[in-house]
């Protein structure tokens, strides 16, 4: 019998997030740190990904910042590993926390380009994934981040770089 035959197979997630109107920063009013810290903390909701996803803040400091997965079958791709779009959205996310840590009130940041190496496949038995991302350049108008993803005894999984625009809050439109 086939994997695509096999009874009783299907299984459900249930998702629930804020309205991200309320939960997104305002860059004027707070620095991407506090920003971050408030996330972490509770006290504002995290963006609909980190719900979606899974991961969560674990640590943030200045030019730094760790998130948290527990890998789960719903983010497998059809070989039965953890997709990499999803150790790619984790490396992207923890790499701009760690430029937007740097930030203060008025400005902002976002991704221009992020380079991901996959070193070996993340299961649900790889445990507990930890992504590690700390600010390698900052300047006025570019920031470069690199980031790393291990395990509980720190066998790395994935590694990547990132460059960010930085640019003064003001610019950045809703739809």
């Amino acid at each position: 019998m086939s994997n695509a035959t096999t009874k009783n197979a299907e299984r459900s997630r249930t998702i629930i997030w804020d309205d991200p109107k309320i939960s997104s920063r305002d860059a004027e009013a707070i620095s991407g740190l506090d920003y971050l810290r408030c996330i972490k903390k509770g006290e504002i909701s995290p963006p609909p990904i980190a719900r979606l996803i899974g991961y969560k803040i674990a640590e943030i400091e200045h030019g730094h910042a760790v998130f948290e997965l527990e890998p789960g079958e719903f983010l497998y791709n059809p070989f039965a590993t953890v997709h990499g779009g999803i150790a790619s959205t984790l490396l992207d996310t923890t790499m701009t926390a760690a430029v937007l840590s740097t930030l203060s009130k008025g400005f902002a940041c976002s991704t221009l380009e992020i380079k991901v190496n996959f070193i070996r496949p993340i299961t649900i038995e790889s445990g507990l994934m930890r992504c590690e991302a700390r600010v390698i350049h900052s300047g006025s108008r570019i920031a470069t981040a690199e980031g790393k993803m291990t395990d509980s005894q720190g066998k790395l999984y994935a590694h990547g770089g990132s460059t960010c625009v930085i640019f003064p809050s003001g610019r950045v439109r809703s739809a």
